[in-house]
């Protein structure tokens, strides 16, 4: 049922992280207010289907199973907390993981750049660190899939245990 959303997201958080890929370009996701917002908006809409499917019963959620009459309290805080820590992980995880790549190739490139621009023995010297650009740009195109994948499983089981609670 929900395989429309999954896959839209799936394809619009890679095609952004792959936009980062093409020179003088950013990628939109390594902007913490749109991994936030996108994150903000599974998690509230996965809030919204628990609440429809289940009313006040998607409150067991928060409360671990075999879980002793005395810490309920405190186990209740700590769910609460956990979930809400969704929100901030999911948007956190994606633009950090994206921004952090980009980063590197740029600080490795405007290296590269100095080496070679420096005269002619350097440049040649300047071929090694070339290599780990061309690497690393292979690298961050997987990154860019796992972390469209990632952001997208985390997605789907947050729906899941809305629409299952235990």
């Amino acid at each position: 049922m929900f395989f429309p959303l999954i896959s839209a997201l799936f394809i619009y958080i890679l095609v952004n992280n792959l936009v980062g890929m093409v020179p003088y370009s950013f990628a939109p996701t390594s902007h913490f207010i749109l991994a936030f917002s996108i994150s903000f908006t599974i998690v509230i809409g996965a809030t919204i289907l628990g609440f429809q499917r289940h009313a006040l019963k998607f409150f067991s959620l928060l409360v671990p199973s075999g879980c002793p009459l005395g810490l309920l309290p405190l186990l209740v805080l700590i769910e609460f907390i956990s979930y809400l820590a969704r929100n901030v992980s999911l948007g956190l995880r994606l633009a950090a993981n994206i921004l952090s790549g980009h980063m590197l190739l740029n600080i490795l490139s405007g290296f590269t750049y100095n080496i070679i621009s420096k005269g002619f023995i350097f440049f040649f010297l300047g071929l090694i660190p070339l290599l780990f650009i061309i690497a690393f740009s292979g690298l961050e195109i997987g990154i860019a899939f796992i972390q469209a994948q990632v952001f997208v499983v985390l997605s789907a089981s947050y729906i899941k245990d809305s629409l299952e609670l235990h």
